[in-house]
């Protein structure tokens, strides 16, 4: 491919907090889109917020992407492009299309109050326009720093988006935005635009509450004599409760991961939630960029609930190879000549990966439970029933058939006092896995103790 036809997409987090879902979504749409279309993801940085913006927000930024193995081509800052916005907007004075505007954020108010009031659309009245080069002097000598408005032009503003279909705005709609601060800042609108036009980012996906957004940045675009981008807009993930929020915890990805819910269950989960298809467990992202496709994603919002990730969790422990957790279940302390047979021993029990060091210790370390006082006759006559072979596959059935023969409890009132003698827990693992595992003459002492 040629660089003006290879597709460029990006993430453009504002480092002022952790990533969390609703974040990690976008990032991942735009990184199968990349990688289905053999395109370039960019990561960039919106950090002209100076005052919010915190190093350690980037790093854990980059070590979240990492860890969800999201590779980016190339990483960028936008706090390293100041001049560059300044240029542009020394263009856009020139050309007519940004002015100087002095009202103050009370004046504004009372602008829009009376604007409602009478029935009118909340839309900035162009007052600043209509001052003289006088007036505008008068006012900076007063001490009024000037802020910069986009003059939108009253035309149809369309385009297809991916995801929504057609959508088109007759006519001026919004106020003019403002596109630099009076302390001379550009905002986020500006800078996102010219930050597209230097890296020839072809694609934008981005949620919903973007539109907005976009119908105003595509009139920037044309004022700088840009190519405007494709658009796809996700519908807004919502908590059960609302919309998720990066100041609402529990959903960033560093807590979740902390929880140990693997990297493939959130991508699993963000990448098929709000599709038309029923979610499928993948074991690496690679089957899921190869079903990739903008048509199967829904128009309205998504909910979110946790409790699903617990539920893809499970399920991806009992597919996932071992190779892919090896590394992981060895820096539990676990002998590498038993890890594997350990691993797929214990799997359909594990809700999360490092469950696994708990229920080997338990297995192969120094372990006490102290036995119910009137469970010590019965537990005494399971052990005197003992089969020599515990690692035989049928050691169970042939043992639980000679005590069934012995004694008259049934049910709960058997199984729960053999299992809390070898584990310690009411659930886990079921015993025939248990005895397999756990050496014969430990199987008696726990019956004993």
């Amino acid at each position: 491919m040629n660089s003006n036809s290879t597709i460029k997409v990006r993430f453009a987090p504002s480092p002022t907090g952790f990533l969390h879902v609703g974040n990690v979504r976008a990032a991942l749409i735009n990184y199968l889109y990349a990688q289905k279309k053999g395109g370039q993801f960019y990561l960039r940085f919106d950090d002209t917020d100076l005052e919010r913006t915190k190093e350690e927000f980037k790093v854990a930024i980059i070590e979240d992407l990492a860890w969800l193995g999201i590779k980016y081509d190339k990483l960028f800052k936008q706090s390293d492009n100041l001049e560059r916005y300044e240029e542009c907007k020394n263009q856009l004075i020139k050309s007519g299309r940004l002015y100087e505007c002095f009202e103050t954020q009370g004046e504004l108010n009372i602008q829009r109050k009376s604007q409602i009031a009478s029935g009118q659309q909340p839309i900035y009245n162009r007052a600043s326009l209509n001052l003289t080069k006088e007036q505008k002097q008068k006012l900076i000598d007063s001490g009024i720093k000037p802020y910069y408005r986009f003059l939108l032009q009253d035309q149809k503003t369309a385009w297809d988006d991916k995801i929504k279909g057609k959508i088109i705005y007759e006519g001026r709609h919004f106020s003019d935005p403002v596109l630099v601060r009076e302390n001379g800042s550009p905002t986020y609108t500006f800078c996102s635009v010219i930050d597209d036009i230097d890296h020839q980012i072809s694609d934008i996906i981005r949620g919903e509450d973007h539109i907005t957004n976009t119908a105003i940045q595509i009139q920037i675009f044309e004022s700088l004599g840009a190519k405007v981008p494709k658009f796809a807009h996700l519908a807004l993930v919502q908590a059960i409760s609302g919309k998720i929020s990066k100041r609402i915890g529990g959903f960033d990805i560093r807590s979740l991961r902390e929880q140990g819910f693997e990297a493939m269950t959130l991508i699993n989960f963000l990448t098929q939630i709000g599709t038309s298809k029923s979610l499928e467990i993948h074991k690496n992202i690679d089957e899921i960029i190869k079903d990739f496709n903008f048509d199967k994603f829904s128009k309205s919002a998504t909910k979110y609930d946790i409790s699903e990730l617990n539920i893809i969790n499970q399920k991806l422990l009992q597919i996932i190879d071992f190779n892919q957790v090896k590394e992981r279940i060895l820096s539990y302390g676990i002998n590498e000549n038993l890890a594997q047979e350990f691993f797929e021993k214990i799997k359909p029990n594990l809700n999360y990966l490092h469950e696994i060091k708990e229920w080997h210790d338990i297995c192969f370390k120094d372990f006490s439970y102290k036995n119910k006082a009137e469970d010590k006759e019965f537990l005494e006559l399971v052990a005197s029933l003992m089969p020599h072979d515990t690692k035989s596959q049928d050691c169970w059935q042939i043992w639980l058939k000679n005590i069934k023969e012995k004694t008259d409890r049934k049910g709960k009132d058997l199984f729960m006092p053999i299992r809390l003698a070898f584990s310690g827990k009411e659930h886990g693992p079921e015993i025939t896995t248990l005895i397999n595992l756990i050496n014969r003459d430990e199987l008696e002492s726990r019956l004993k103790n």
